[in-house]
């Protein structure tokens, strides 16, 4: 999947850029005082100028770092300015990428995801999303050659509503699913050939509401696969686009507690499932012609202790991305010649993140370009070519490789309750002895099995520049140590997540970094329930939180069956409706129905009222009932007239952006007088 992200400087309409800010001190219900308990924004108002100019300063200096948002076709580059789409000669590739980073300003309204072009470069796909809306269309386009004199050179065939995912199967058939609401249930056939602008037909419809449901081509593009995953379990339906008829089979019927995910090579499925030792991952591989479980033959079983992230095929190499115990990220390269010739290549110590390119009609197929960033690094590409065994970095690309070398990565174990080892990642400017007086900034995640996003962020890269020390803690419910890191915090071990996330807080204040009240916690969506829970069981242990768009009434939301999400998410926190025990494991550290009259940390809570994911509800009666626990606590206290109270913050923003807005004005906008203000305020910096 290609994903265009675009930061754009631009003009917005008033009633898109005005961040509405709740004093909502609910008095009345609450008996709460404007002495006890700050919520307004004038408090962070004189910082706000201070941190927009120095962002933008930082936005500047990192906006010509390399990404894949040009896609080479056969005859011309695509790229993307603010406006749309546009293609040159391929020869001048280079003004494309240059053009791609300058001329990213003006307004915008919708933001090009995803780019496809047919195996001819006859016609190009691309979904579009609206800024601040869930809104999606794909327009399909047909590539005219520029000496024609009957049809312009390109021009737009048709548009299509609420497509998700998409992939050519030749240069007049497109395959696509659509989202409704939050759902990804059915696949169509879209045929150019036929008479008029188009025949679109059904090819699958899922009825399991649990199931979401994508298309995409592999590698050699000879297979074009139907994917319906569950959070449990698996099943794929395979096209060979090289047949006339593009009819779906079934590789494997679906099974509770199999996962499975295919490419091709050759004439053979390689196949990622969860058949290895632990029900963790591994490689195996199965005759096209044959996939049944029977003929699924192993290739490749990681060692312990590591895990399988991703997998590609480049040429005759089946190329693995790892994990390693260290929770470094490695590459292992097997040959699908000779399977015993599998090496280990170490990618930089500095090096959290990894993006494959997905590589256009004509680029080199034999070789895996990516990118590997971290936090605070910016990316760097890279290239393998497995045939040689040769792992390179383009040195023209490198304008910031000073910083790889400057910041420091550490990578600590804390020991949770249980005895279970969790890996925290460390990024500083000095040594960690010297850490003792500095902010320090926790990300936490741990759920659905996804790994915490480590990507680079400029304005991570600024706080480090300002003195701070970064943390991540990779608590159990996240994806980091494999399948099984996942599970063990699946309904029943949720509260374990909660005692990792404590266990990595003292394990970095024992090592000398920094301390409780130089402390704060970051998290969006469902990382937020570790993060609360804990605020709750030992509210001491920070100073400040963060939270976008957060989970917070996790008994409340499982038991409203006709939210969008709680039947899917049944298999992560249990059934609150149908299953007492479920309903009593929830109760017993959802974060809204464990407030109680202690002395909180200050709280920044960013919701978006148009969030389908998050219900607003939960995160309004969240800031109610710890607002109303904070002033019952004061009151017990005789000295609460001295004490000074912590600031409960609600920051509503319009629209249904759950992980933010894609505006760069609106995002600067959040970063700076929300989140930055708020922390170097309650931090006292």
């Amino acid at each position: 999947i290609i994903t265009f992200t675009l930061f754009v400087e631009c003009n917005v309409a008033p009633s898109l850029s005005v961040f509405v800010w709740f004093e909502f001190l609910l008095q009345e219900a609450s008996g709460l005082s404007s002495d006890h308990l700050s919520s307004g924004s004038d408090k962070y108002q004189q910082l706000k100028k201070h941190f927009v100019r120095r962002l933008k300063a930082t936005y500047h200096r990192f906006h010509s770092i390399p990404d894949y948002s040009v896609v080479c076709g056969c005859h011309h580059v695509y790229f993307i300015k603010a406006d749309g789409i546009y293609r040159i000669d391929k020869r001048d590739r280079k003004q494309a990428e240059r053009r791609t980073r300058a001329e990213r300003e003006g307004r915008v309204q919708w933001t090009i995801q995803r780019i496809r072009l047919s195996p001819h470069e006859k016609h190009l796909a691309a979904t579009l999303k609206c800024c601040h809306t869930e809104e999606l269309k794909c327009v399909v386009v047909r590539l005219g050659e520029r000496n024609t004199s009957i049809l312009p050179p390109h021009y737009i065939l048709l548009e299509l509503q609420s497509v998700f995912s998409f992939e050519w199967a030749t240069d007049d058939v497109l395959f696509y699913t659509t989202l409704e609401g939050l759902s990804s249930s059915s696949v169509f056939r879209l045929d150019l050939a036929s008479e008029g602008s188009g025949k679109v037909t059904s090819v699958h419809e899922e009825t399991q509401p649990d199931v979401f449901v994508e298309v995409a081509l592999s590698r050699d593009r000879q297979i074009l696969t139907i994917n319906c995953n569950s959070r449990t379990s698996s099943e794929v339906m395979l096209i060979d686009v090289t047949k006339s008829r593009l009819e779906p089979f079934v590789i494997r019927p679906r099974q509770l507690d199999l996962l499975y995910h295919v490419e091709h090579w050759k004439g053979s499925l390689l196949i990622l499932a969860n058949t290895g030792p632990g029900q963790e991952y591994q490689v195996m591989q199965s005759p096209t012609s044959e996939p049944s479980t029977a003929s699924w033959a192993s290739l490749f079983v990681p060692k312990p202790d590591s895990a399988i992230k991703d997998m590609d095929v480049v040429g005759d190499y089946c190329l693995l991305v790892l994990k390693t115990p260290a929770n470094e990220l490695a590459l292992s390269v097997m040959s699908l010649r000779n399977p015993k010739e599998t090496c280990i290549i170490e990618l930089p110590s500095w090096a959290c993140s990894i993006e494959t390119k997905k590589p256009g009609l004509a680029d080199r197929q034999d070789v895996l370009e990516f990118l590997l960033s971290s936090p605070v690094h910016p990316p760097v590409p890279f290239s393998l070519d497995p045939e040689k065994g040769l792992l390179l970095s383009d040195p023209g690309t490198q304008t910031h490789s000073e910083s790889h070398d400057k910041y420091v990565t550490t990578r600590l174990k804390a020991c949770s309750q249980d005895g279970t080892l969790v890996p925290v990642t460390l990024l500083h400017a000095v040594p960690v002895e010297d850490l003792s007086q500095a902010p320090l900034l926790v990300h936490v995640y741990g759920a659905y099995g996804r790994d915490l996003s480590m990507e680079f962020c400029p304005v991570r890269r600024f706080l480090l520049e300002e003195g701070w020390a970064l943390a991540y803690c990779h608590i159990r419910g996240g994806g980091e140590r494999g399948l099984s890191w996942h599970r063990q915090t699946r309904v029943e071990g949720k509260r374990r997540g909660v005692e990792d996330l404590q266990a990595c807080l003292q394990k970095l204040f024992s090592s000398g970094v920094s301390s409780a009240s130089l402390t704060a916690l970051t998290a969006c969506s469902a990382g937020a329930v570790p993060v609360a829970a804990l605020c709750n069981w030992k509210p001491n242990m920070m100073r400040a939180v963060t939270l976008q768009a957060p989970f917070l009434d996790v008994l409340g939301t499982m038991e409203k069956a006709d939210l969008p999400l709680t039947v899917e998410d049944r298999d992560e926190w249990g059934d609150a409706v149908g299953n007492p025990n479920h309903r009593d494991i929830i109760a017993s550290y959802c974060p809204l129905h464990n407030i109680t009259p202690q002395r909180y940390p200050s709280m920044l809570l960013t919701a978006y009222s148009g969030d389908p994911r998050i219900p607003l509800e939960g995160v309004l009666k969240y800031a109610k009932y710890i607002k109303k626990a904070i002033h019952t606590h004061l009151n017990r206290k005789q000295n609460a007239d001295c004490e000074s109270a912590p600031s409960i913050v609600l920051n509503v923003q319009p629209g249904a952006n759950h992980l933010g807005p894609e505006d760069f004005v609106q995002m600067l906008e959040e970063v700076s007088h929300k989140e930055l203000a708020f922390l170097y305020t309650e931090l006292n910096l």
